[in-house]
């Protein structure tokens, strides 16, 4: 297959989620840090389109990187060399390296150099022309030559000038460059495209998170962009929304639920929650029950919010089943 036009790393680790589906892509999210977690799932919110292409080779990338790195870890560069050479060939096993390089050591302008020459000099050209030289100096030859070579004839020395004296540049200053470039980048590249990621990809991450992942991406969300955080809750169930199933589905619940692990969700939650699922209890069982969550004690909040989303994955799994319709976003109520 051709290698397809190149898309920031960040585009490629969302493609790489939804990709992988909702239940892997929670665990894989388990074990980023929070900053990390915020940054991919803006990304994922922010697909719209992927083509099938470009999902194969994300993949096949990502499969190359694992098994390079894994060569690496075992007897170092030399010995990744050799054993890649067998299984791909030199040149394959070259650029497979190149990659796994780059990723150890991301330099500036990293998400620019997997973009199509042609693309970036549409992008460039209307710069300062310190800006391209800056960039270009960053590039590879090639990929630098090629933008070049394409920008107008006096633009084109006066950059070539500038690349020549250029000396050293503050890094705050090549930060603040690449961070303003990267993100007019990402809105104005396109591709021939098929439908994937958005709100409705992220949601299906979320849905699998940890509950404390889950609670910092809402609130980051809710604190940065307050629309897209409304449309994300409207399409997602969490502990806090039993209060939304009729009487029946809470029955249906209880049925399938520890009365232990019950009483220890229940323990973060307020009244309101609380008294909808005891009004759908025996009184003798939600007497049982209240004396099982003061017997208890003060528990970790973590062993709390782990007890809620294995709660919530059931009621996710009866909805999967048929059994109940979660109505979201302020809709009818749930219905068997």
């Amino acid at each position: 297959m051709a290698r397809q036009v190149g898309i920031p790393n960040k585009q490629k680790a969302a493609v790489l989620l939804v990709t992988l589906g909702p239940d892997v892509s929670g665990k894989v999210l388990q074990h980023l840090q929070e900053d990390e977690v915020e940054q991919l799932t803006l990304e994922v919110a922010r697909l719209d389109r992927v083509s099938p292409d470009v999902r194969e080779e994300v993949v096949g990338e990502f499969r190359e990187l694992c098994i390079a790195q894994e060569f690496i870890s075992q007897g170092g560069i030399e010995y990744a060399r050799q054993s890649l050479e067998k299984a791909f060939g030199s040149t394959k096993a070259s650029e497979i390296l190149n990659r796994v390089v780059q990723t150890l050591q991301v330099l500036p302008f990293d998400f620019m150099k997997k973009t199509d020459p042609s693309q970036l000099l549409s992008f460039i050209q209307d710069e300062h022309p310190q800006t391209i030289a800056l960039v270009l100096a960053y590039l590879s030859s090639n990929q630098a030559a090629q933008v070049l070579s394409g920008l107008p004839h006096e633009l084109r020395a006066e950059v070539a000038r500038r690349i020549a004296i250029m000396d050293r540049t503050p890094p705050e200053v090549i930060r603040e460059v690449e961070r303003v470039l990267e993100r007019r980048l990402s809105s104005v590249i396109s591709q021939d495209l098929s439908q994937a990621g958005g709100v409705k990809s992220l949601v299906e991450v979320l849905n699998w998170v940890d509950r404390s992942t889950e609670k910092t991406i809402l609130e980051s969300l809710s604190e940065n962009n307050p629309e897209l955080a409304e449309e994300v809750k409207k399409l997602m169930f969490v502990f806090e929304d039993i209060v939304l199933l009729g009487d029946r589905e809470i029955q249906q619940l209880l049925r399938e639920v520890d009365n232990k692990e019950l009483g220890l969700a229940l323990k973060g939650v307020g009244e309101t929650v609380q008294d909808k699922i005891f009004r759908n209890m025996s009184e003798r069982a939600a007497t049982m029950l209240k004396e099982e969550m003061e017997f208890t004690g003060p528990v970790r909040l973590r062993n709390v919010e782990e007890a809620q989303q294995r709660i919530v994955n059931i009621i996710r799994k009866l909805e999967e089943a048929g059994e109940i319709v979660i109505a979201r976003g302020g809709g009818d109520e749930i219905v068997v």
